[in-house]
């Protein structure tokens, strides 16, 4: 887009009364981080938007120059205000990600102790991992040694008893309502003692 298609844009929202940056920034940059940040695939942002996949890919690479009704469909399909398309995003902007995953829908990774499904796996740039899971191990003999990882973790009793053991404290007894917050890097464990397999909620941090 030109310099005289970007000042009435500005010009227009500044009518409007939007607050606008003086220097803005280049549209087809702007509009490619926006569906990056949603997890979007062309395909899905065009969709969305409301605008043919083709259109959509020469906006990215500059090769045309949108109409305002093409950035008015933008900007409503982000989820955000035609003079942010304009606009670098601020610590505080809010990016409007949000993923759905209906039931039974999870990615599953199934191991020798737990059947996972994992949520949200439409959003690649996640700061936290949710995933449910049907805890098959009985007994903490059935692991090949603690597992830990980097982050925090958060873990809720959905059905079913389950025992968690910790490198550093008493095994626990949780049960349905049951929650548990603890350091990732710590040695954990976690059985079905319940004659069921028991499922949790589990969500890690990734930052």
């Amino acid at each position: 887009m030109g310099e005289i298609e970007q000042a009435k844009i500005i010009r227009i929202a500044r009518e409007s009364g939007a607050e606008v940056m003086p220097e803005p920034v280049d549209l087809a940059e702007r509009v490619r981080e926006l569906r990056r940040a949603r997890g979007w695939t062309l395909e899905a942002a065009a969709s969305q938007i409301g605008l043919a996949r083709s259109t959509l890919s020469k906006i990215e690479n500059g090769q045309m120059s949108p109409t305002y009704e093409a950035l008015k469909k933008l900007a409503e399909g982000l989820g955000i205000s035609v003079p942010q398309l304009f606009t670098p995003p601020s610590k505080g902007q809010v990016t409007g990600r949000m993923a759905v995953t209906k039931a039974g829908e999870g990615a599953p990774h199934i191991t020798t102790t737990y059947e996972h499904e994992l949520l949200a796996q439409s959003l690649r740039t996640k700061q936290m991992l949710p995933y449910r899971t049907r805890i098959r191990a009985r007994s903490f003999e059935e692991f090949d040694g603690w597992v830990r990882h980097d982050g925090e973790e958060f873990l809720y009793v959905l059905t079913g008893i389950v025992r968690l053991y910790t490198e550093f404290y008493e095994p626990a007894e949780l049960r349905r309502g049951d929650s548990a917050y603890y350091d990732a890097s710590m040695g954990h464990n976690l059985v079905s003692v319940s004659p069921e397999d028991a499922t949790v909620l589990w969500v890690t941090s990734l930052v």
